[in-house]
């Protein structure tokens, strides 16, 4: 009983440091802040989501996705940090994404922008990225016993839970800034997804080079 509580606990704080709501929530705050509050709720619950099937088949299929198309852990990251380079790089410098253009105003267009904010990069790679992703088949193991893979998920989705929570929040933090402040700090989160996005790059890079010798 002592050892199954430990593991929990382990697979919860290692879920944590790697999708950290409470850093995450500057940036989600900084993505979605065009949005109501009605739809900032749509995203970050789709954004959650997200996470949890993505990662729960990876838990379950993982390996045999890797081998089926011959994708390594080292390419997938090199890709999802290329994506979170361009949306940081757009923050930073004050553009309007794809997400965040003012010419569609439609409500049609509106939630489509929503929809795949939630999904990329929000859900994929912010919080079910590479580190995720791996950490989960690490912590499943080679002989992923079924009800450790029960676990693992398990744990996943309550981290994805209080993640929604936590950006939901958020909402009452900007309705007190200042609209200059929120935009700096949209500025910062796109420097801070920037750097993040070179390191799981220079991660992957790194991996790449220790496969091929």
């Amino acid at each position: 009983m002592h050892s199954l509580a430990l593991h929990i606990f382990t697979v919860f704080m290692g879920f944590f440091a790697i999708m950290n709501p409470f850093g995450n929530l500057p940036i989600f705050l900084g993505m979605v802040q065009k949005f109501d509050q009605k739809i900032q709720r749509q995203i970050a619950l789709k954004a959650c989501l997200t996470a949890v099937i993505l990662v729960s088949v990876f838990c379950v299929f993982g390996h045999y996705i890797f081998q089926m198309f011959g994708i390594t852990l080292p390419a997938f990251q090199i890709a999802g940090g290329i994506i979170v380079f361009v949306i940081g790089y757009q923050l930073l410098n004050a553009q309007e994404t794809t997400m965040h253009n003012d010419a569609q105003t439609t409500p049609d267009q509106i939630k489509k922008q929503a929809s795949d904010m939630a999904i990329s990069p929000l859900g994929i790679p912010l919080l079910a990225g590479p580190g995720t992703i791996s950490s989960a088949m690490n912590f499943i193991g080679v002989d992923k016993g079924l009800w450790n893979v029960v676990l693992v998920v398990g744990v996943f989705i309550f981290m994805c839970v209080l993640t929604y929570f936590v950006f939901i929040s958020g909402k009452k933090l900007t309705s007190r800034l200042d609209p200059s402040i929120i935009k700096a700090i949209s500025r910062i989160m796109g420097l801070i997804l920037t750097i993040i996005a070179i390191q799981m790059i220079i991660t992957g890079v790194h991996g790449a080079i220790h496969l091929f010798p």
